[in-house]
Parts: structure tokens; C-alpha cells; sequence
């Protein structure tokens, strides 16, 4: 009987030595991809307007920014800025 509760006691405290040894996420640091998915998810939580928030979202991906304007079918163009006669886009 001693031998088995010495075998048991010997068991759970090796198990539990093993789980403590675990770093747990909380612990280790960041890596880059990591850090810039939290920037993003807390950059759409903001509630920034449609400008801003792709202004930011571009600084943070590191893209250069795009010009958006409409083009001569009134329809949204993100490659360029076109200038319509008589109106400012």
C-alpha cells in the first residue's frame, strides 16, 4: 500500500511539474505578423471614417497610399484622380 501511494504521489507531482514547465502564449513575445494583426483588428474597431481608416490601414501594411477619385463614367476609380469639366471631384 505504500509503495502504491508513493508510485501516485511520485506521478501527480511529475505531471504537474510538466505543465508548469510550459510557456504559455501570454508569456513569449510578439512576433512581427502578430503585432500587426492586433494594429489592424484595433484599427477596425476604431470607427474611423472611410479615409482615415485606409490612410491608417495603409501606414501600418507599409503600401503606398492610393489616389481615389472618380473617373469620366462618374464611377469610382482607386488607380487615379481624374479631374471632371467643370467640377470638382
Amino acid at each position: 500500500m505504500n509503495r502504491l501511494l508513493t508510485v501516485s504521489l511520485m506521478l501527480a507531482v511529475s505531471v504537474l511539474a510538466g505543465c508548469a514547465s510550459h510557456v504559455s502564449p501570454e508569456l513569449r513575445p510578439y512576433t512581427a505578423e502578430e503585432t500587426r494583426e492586433l494594429a489592424l483588428e484595433a484599427l477596425n474597431r476604431r470607427g474611423l471614417s472611410f479615409d482615415e481608416y485606409h490612410a491608417k490601414k495603409a501606414e501600418l501594411l507599409g503600401q503606398p497610399q492610393k489616389i481615389v477619385g472618380f473617373d469620366s463614367h462618374g464611377e469610382m476609380s482607386a488607380e487615379r484622380a481624374v479631374q471632371l469639366h467643370g467640377r470638382p471631384s
